[in-house]
């Protein structure tokens, strides 16, 4: 009788993947995720600071459009509320995670 037979994929059995291995790699990718994660955030922040410029030179009476204050301050207001909305994903999948019993 053969065991793989019945198990859809022998790569689950190929221990040095889970021994960790490839920790070199691992680490890469851990890092590219971080520098998206930190660059994606830098966007949004640099969204609040134009749309809290543009907003400032209107007050001020500069020669700044009303219509381009507000998309400024829209686009700026829903990448906030887009960010939050996927660290609300991230902290629900951790939660789960701890949830899953082994």
């Amino acid at each position: 009788m053969k065991i793989n037979e019945y198990v859809p994929d022998s790569s689950i059995f190929d221990f040095d993947k889970i021994s960790g291995s490839n920790n070199e790699q691992d680490k890469n990718y851990i890092s590219d995720f971080a520098s998206v994660l930190k660059n994606e955030l830098d966007e949004v922040n640099n969204k609040q600071i134009e749309a809290n410029n543009s907003t400032e030179e209107f007050i001020q009476g500069d020669r700044v459009d009303i219509h381009n204050v507000m998309l400024d301050t829209e686009e700026a207001k829903m990448s906030l509320e887009l960010a939050v909305q996927i660290r609300n994903k991230f902290v629900e999948a951790y939660q789960e995670l701890n949830r899953t019993q082994i």
